[in-house]
């Protein structure tokens, strides 16, 4: 038996409902982020970092691009002979066969895995965070602290608390109680959903939870082994981390990247983020493009003006076109004579030519107010524009549109057109 100091344990099986049709087909960590990489990269290129060469990463909805991003873990020298990345997917047993019924649930079904590993501590991740962290920090600190569970937390402020799990500790940092998006909270120390457990307390934690409907670390482990009498510490993160789980915060922390002096720096040379990159043509901008203040992916092609925006790699925008604010993921056209302000367009979307996507009042979206605001249009992946359509603030759209899609050449805003497999959903 191969014994590891420490593994982690990625969870990125989440759909992501919140980022609306831009996770319709494919999970939430395989989104692309920042032109380049797919929010998975993040939490991978943190654990090569950080030295830890075993790491086990859980799908369950819409895998099958997140599995070929990730393949046998190359672009974060993550292909070993003993340990490297294993995807884990839930799997028929011969008894009690189901999905990942919650965080914990999932991390139980696969303790044949971490066992193969004998490990001394088991770091849980979710795959669905933009930060930068030393997890071997961490685990000095649980080690110094001679602790059973280190949880990571970040200070946010007051007033914002009772949007998070807040943590209460004692001014050693060992854990004293637990709120759950309490209304008056106790402390601002919110939970980023990121564990080091010694391999002892958590395999005993989940064999004893192991038929509690949806276990959850948050709900359930966590409680159980503070009951117990277990050591649990609070580990103090004062670095960037972004939670990308809305539309808006998605949006936001793209555009933080373009900022003079990026709080999320992607340019540091002592802590890279890796990705699987494709052999992609370089760049062409022509004479009379405008980019202003932009990130770019290879093999664009220019011809327009483009300001404070996000470009994926393989994106085509045709001359007479501007686009300001927004993020144009992989291999999508925009044609000649748009203008697009404040949108997200998902990968290989077609625009046609002089379409204005983003004008009008704000108005609520009419059909899921609070996935589709922020005064943005979101645009599914593969989807078709029709030329000469105007479309409107807090709108969605998804799948191949025609002129009779919109009345009077225009989608207001607040509206919804949402079409799969040619039906109207």
């Amino acid at each position: 038996m191969v014994k590891k100091e420490m593994i982690a344990m990625i969870l990125a099986g989440g759909q992501g409902s919140r980022l609306g049709v831009l996770t319709s087909k494919v999970a939430k960590p395989a989104v692309e982020f920042g032109g380049k990489y797919r929010i998975i990269d993040f939490p991978l290129s943190n654990c090569i970092n950080s030295g830890i060469d075993t790491v086990g990463v859980l799908t369950q909805y819409q895998p099958l691009r997140l599995n070929s991003h990730i393949g046998i873990g190359i672009p974060w020298d993550l292909d070993r002979n003993v340990g490297g990345v294993s995807v884990l997917p839930p799997y028929e047993k011969k008894h009690d066969t189901e999905w990942y019924t919650g965080t914990a649930n999932a991390i139980y079904q696969n303790l044949a895995y971490m066992e193969a590993f004998n490990p001394e501590y088991v770091l849980i991740l979710g795959g669905d965070h933009i930060y930068k962290m030393d997890y071997q920090m961490m685990l000095e600190y649980h080690k110094a602290n001679k602790a059973d569970v280190t949880l990571a937390c970040m200070p946010v402020p007051m007033e914002e608390a009772k949007r998070f799990g807040i943590i209460i500790a004692d001014e050693r940092g060992k854990v004293e109680d637990f709120e759950e998006k309490p209304a008056n909270p106790r402390s601002n120390l919110a939970s980023m959903g990121i564990y080091i457990f010694t391999w002892k307390a958590l395999k005993e934690a989940l064999l004893t939870l192991k038929d509690q409907p949806g276990c959850d670390f948050g709900k359930h482990v966590l409680p159980y082994c503070k009951d117990k009498g277990e050591r649990l510490f609070a580990y103090e993160f004062n670095g960037y981390w972004k939670d990308v789980g809305t539309l808006g915060s998605f949006w936001e922390a793209n555009m933080e990247l373009i900022d003079i002096i990026p709080e999320f720096n992607l340019y540091e040379e002592f802590w890279k983020f890796y990705t699987k990159s494709d052999i992609i043509r370089p760049q062409y901008i022509a004479s009379d493009a405008v980019v202003d203040r932009c990130i770019m992916g290879e093999g664009c092609e220019i011809y327009g003006k483009v300001y404070n925006s996000i470009i994926g790699a393989g994106v085509t925008i045709e001359a007479d076109t501007v686009i300001r604010d927004s993020i144009i993921m992989r291999n999508t056209r925009i044609g000649k004579g748009c203008t697009i302000d404040r949108a997200i367009i998902a990968e290989e979307v077609a625009v046609g030519a002089g379409t204005v996507i983003g004008t009008g009042e704000e108005v609520p979206n009419t059909l899921k107010a609070d996935v589709y605001g922020w005064g943005l249009v979101t645009i599914g992946e593969k989807s078709v524009i029709p030329e000469g359509v105007r479309i409107g603030k807090n709108t969605v759209i998804a799948g191949v549109t025609t002129a009779e899609d919109y009345p009077e050449q225009m989608l207001p805003s607040g509206g919804a057109l949402l079409r799969e497999d040619g039906d109207r959903l």
